[in-house]
């Protein structure tokens, strides 16, 4: 049973910084495309961040600069997020996807990914 479990969210004043977890479970993802999405109300999921096992990572522009995302093994995912912005309130997502490159042209498309956490829920004010 795949299982992938996020943490981390919260509520935080502008300015401030946050850092989400994603524990996996169920299958050791050692080749996967491990990635952070986000999806706010009535906004379609947008892709954040990604990463191969080698540690080649991909940002979207909302992400570069403030995000940093990285990966412990094959079962530990992070997002480390600082100077949030009220625009970032969403629940934030972490994925995985057993095809997509991760480097290339669609590792931010949320159809490329197979595997689901629940989400955790930013909320910056």
């Amino acid at each position: 049973h795949v299982q992938l479990v996020e943490s981390g969210g919260g509520s935080v004043q502008a300015g401030g910084s946050l850092t989400l977890s994603c524990s996996v479970s169920g299958v050791t993802f050692s080749s996967a495309c491990l990635g952070w999405f986000r999806q706010a109300p009535k906004k379609e999921r947008e892709g954040l961040a990604a990463i191969n096992r080698d540690g080649r990572v991909s940002y979207a522009d909302s992400a570069k600069g403030r995000f940093t995302i990285s990966r412990v093994n094959a079962k530990n995912l992070y997002l480390q997020m600082n100077r949030l912005e009220p625009e970032d309130t969403a629940m934030y997502y972490c994925a995985a996807s057993l095809g997509v490159i991760c480097y290339g042209g669609s590792w931010g498309n949320p159809y490329e990914y197979d595997y689901w956490g629940q989400g955790t829920q930013v909320t910056v004010s």
